[in-house]
């Protein structure tokens, strides 16, 4: 009865706005479309859709089957994908999204060796989710998710795979440069230069300034971070970055990092992948490789 075809003509009527569009979309003409649909609704026993004017509104069964087809095409999809690189010899394909801005210089660490280890496994990396990875790997849009800040559900795992120190970034001239760590309310006068993510997603607020109720004097968002540092370097501001991180860059920007409190806040990468997934050779060869991985 329900057919992959129903999926995909339910989800793109929702993408597209019409049935005419859907129609295009899925290479159907609009009766043969519409024909396919009544009869379906006709052996469910139940409508899809109501018609308001010249749109259409899915009632509660075709909510359903919308939500039926956003999880489960995107699931065929990989399978014929994978199928698909079977078929040639291929290995597969290892998707991996970014949902923390500095970890794109440690994973290029990463995925280097591993290129030269696993040659019939096509890389792919994707670096558009700020902080919606979870939903990517539920997508399946991705296969694994590069995150400094997890969020456990159920059907995924999270593998730490480095340690690392979140410090202060501060000119070499300026007033915290020699500082043996820098207390919250030091912060009250600078502008702080963060990416352009919440501040309740950053760790210098939530397990440095917030719980001392203190707030830099301005807070400035900067998406690279070679700008970001340039600013630091002109005493236009500070940052908190990784210490591996600053030290990279320390001597050509003239920057110093500056431990975040007297114990400093220690914080970890994580590798998110679906459990489903987690024992396929080559995703857990990348997560056995990342985790032998570690930066000055």
């Amino acid at each position: 009865m329900l057919e992959r075809i129903h999926l995909s003509v339910v989800q793109q009527v929702e993408k597209q706005g019409s049935l005419t569009a859907a129609a295009g979309v899925l290479n159907l003409t609009q009766s043969a479309l519409s024909h396919s649909m009544k009869k379906l609704e006709q052996q469910l026993g139940t409508d899809i859709w109501l018609r308001e004017g010249r749109s259409l509104r899915l009632t509660q069964a075709g909510e359903y089957l919308l939500a039926v087809a956003n999880r489960v095409l995107p699931q065929l999809d990989l399978a014929e994908e994978r199928l698909g690189q079977f078929a040639q010899g291929e290995r597969g394909a290892l998707r991996i999204g970014m949902e923390c801005h500095p970890c794109y210089q440690w994973l290029l660490k990463v995925v280097s060796p591993y290129l030269a280890a696993w040659p019939d496994v096509e890389v792919d990396v994707k670096q558009k989710f700020q902080f919606g990875g979870i939903g990517a790997l539920f997508g399946y849009e991705i296969d694994l998710l590069v995150t400094p800040d997890p969020l456990y559900k159920p059907g995924l795992h999270f593998e730490p795979v480095f340690d690392y120190e979140q410090v202060l970034v501060v000119a070499k001239g300026h007033a915290l440069a020699s500082a043996a760590y820098v207390k919250p309310r030091q912060l009250t006068q600078e502008v702080l230069i963060s990416y352009p993510v919440p501040s309740d997603r950053l760790d210098i607020y939530t397990q440095f300034l917030m719980p001392a109720g203190i707030s830099p004097k301005r807070h400035k968002a900067i998406e690279t971070t070679d700008i970001m540092l340039q600013m630091v370097a002109s005493g236009r501001g500070v940052a908190a970055l990784p210490r591996w991180l600053v030290k990279e860059y320390a001597d050509q920007m003239n920057v110093v990092p500056v431990r975040l409190g007297p114990k400093g806040i220690a914080k970890q990468i994580y590798l998110g992948a679906r459990e489903a997934d987690i024992e396929i050779d080559y995703l857990k060869a990348f997560v056995d490789l990342a985790r032998g991985s570690r930066l000055a």
